[in-house]
């Protein structure tokens, strides 16, 4: 099963620190809900496994990411993923980034595609249930990706008598990246059933309007 998906979002931080940030496997992996990271090949590939809950199954995935392309100059960030799962399924497919600076530098826009082909157990589901789910767990990897490098950035600011400051704020009070051992897909999965359903009233509503 093929599927696409695309997510832009803004960070509050220059486009040097999200670049460097998006570039380390550490955080790349830190931010990602029931991922953890094995080892680091070299300098553009690493290895890692994701852990994936459905109701009292668990699935976990074990494969490696390859930076394939990285261009600063345009902001580029190009990733390559290849894994296999326990019981015989398999995931490859890209990612693509690309960053632009907003807000005279105090802001980056993260532009994301991804095109993924999956094969096993988990295409039982249907392409809506995980498109959607998919859509869940990449909102807890923003939040997460913000959490880590907003608190440094806004630390970083000097202030008007020349002292840093962070709004009042705290980089080392700054929420921890959601850690989870395994994605659970059955509290996703409900959070998604009732986004749609509550979009489908909103819509019935508009039209009775």
């Amino acid at each position: 099963m093929a599927i696409e998906l695309r997510q832009n979002f803004q960070v509050r931080a220059p486009m040097d620190a999200v670049w460097a940030f998006m570039l380390d496997p550490a955080n790349v992996v830190a931010c990602m809900p029931g991922a953890s990271l094995t080892r680091i090949v070299d300098e553009k590939s690493f290895v890692g496994t994701v852990k994936v809950k459905v109701g009292a199954v668990t699935a976990q995935y074990q494969g490696t990411i390859t930076y394939v392309e990285t261009d600063r100059a345009a902001g580029l960030v190009k990733m390559l993923a290849e894994g296999k799962e326990r019981g015989g399924g398999t995931v490859r497919g890209t990612i693509e980034s690309r960053l632009t600076s907003l807000e005279g530098g105090a802001v980056t826009s993260v532009e994301t595609s991804s095109s993924i082909d999956l094969t096993g157990k988990i295409v039982q589901v249907g392409r809506g249930m995980i498109e959607g789910v998919s859509g869940q767990i990449i909102k807890m990897y923003v939040n997460n990706v913000r959490a880590m490098l907003e608190p440094a950035a806004a630390a970083a600011v000097p202030a008007a008598d020349g002292a840093a400051t962070d709004g009042g704020r705290s980089a080392a009070a700054a929420p921890p990246p959601v850690r989870q051992e395994s994605i659970n897909i059955v509290a996703v999965v409900m959070r998604t059933l009732w986004e749609g359903l509550v979009g489908f009233f909103k819509r019935l509503f508009r039209r009775a309007w």
